[in-house]
């Protein structure tokens, strides 16, 4: 991101000096401190603290990038595994770390070596780099079932940091039915092709004629983890 610095003029400081120096300039009102917002609390959840697994039953993984300027193209991968250390009294110290087998790109309706020439050198070079995976480095909750996840990215054989927005949905420890315990999660985030190398088809400067740069990931996913302990009678 490119911060712009503003630079005051000398001849507008030394206005200002003289201003003050007779008294023309009248002292800053003392402002008083933004009220302290305290920082939310997790929602509740009967679903245990412990090791999580995906549940690929439950779960999608899909991306999204502008075509031309007319729609936002929509693939997903359909093998992929994320393990996922939760803990409801204390989000910051979860963690995920997820795998994707880029070779489960799926499309709709593609065209005779669509798919090929996507898992080939121009774009995901799967057969150089099989695995895409991401590990999280810090959670931050920014809502009481909401948080920022914030971790590294290795796609194309390059790791760089991204973020997801993440949406805690729901769990419990168990039943009769399903003797563990389960929970869901929604989140998104955006990153950049080209930062990992992916540069093939982007558009000429101030022109949609091509593929977009950002990238969009939706995910949903469900978990199952530790075993339910029935009530006793």
């Amino acid at each position: 991101m490119t911060m712009k610095l503003q630079i005051v003029a000398p001849l507008a400081l030394a206005a200002l000096a003289l201003a003050v120096g007779a008294g023309l300039a009248k002292p800053i009102a003392h402002r008083p401190a933004a009220p302290h917002t305290a920082p939310a609390a997790p929602v509740k959840t009967s679903a245990p603290a412990g090791a999580y697994a995906l549940d690929p039953t439950h779960a999608d993984l899909s991306f999204k990038l502008n075509h031309l300027g007319f729609s936002n193209y929509t693939a997903r991968f359909t093998k992929f595994d994320a393990k996922l250390a939760f803990d409801p009294a204390n989000p910051a110290r979860m963690s995920v770390d997820a795998k994707v087998d880029p070779t489960s790109l799926t499309l709709p309706a593609p065209p005779v070596g669509f798919t090929e020439a996507l898992l080939g050198p121009h774009w995901l070079d799967a057969g150089q780099f099989p695995e895409i995976s991401f590990r999280s480095t810090a959670v931050e909750l920014t809502g009481a079932d909401t948080a920022r996840i914030r971790g590294d990215l290795t796609l194309h054989g390059q790791t760089k940091p991204i973020m997801l927005e993440a949406r805690f949905n729901g769990g419990y420890a168990g039943n009769s039915f399903e003797p563990r315990g389960r929970i869901g999660f929604s989140a998104h985030g955006v990153f950049k092709r080209s930062d990992f190398g992916i540069s093939y088809g982007l558009p000429p400067p101030n022109s949609t004629m091509g593929v977009g740069d950002e990238v969009s990931v939706i995910l949903e996913a469900e978990f199952t983890g530790p075993p339910w302990t029935p009530p006793k009678p």
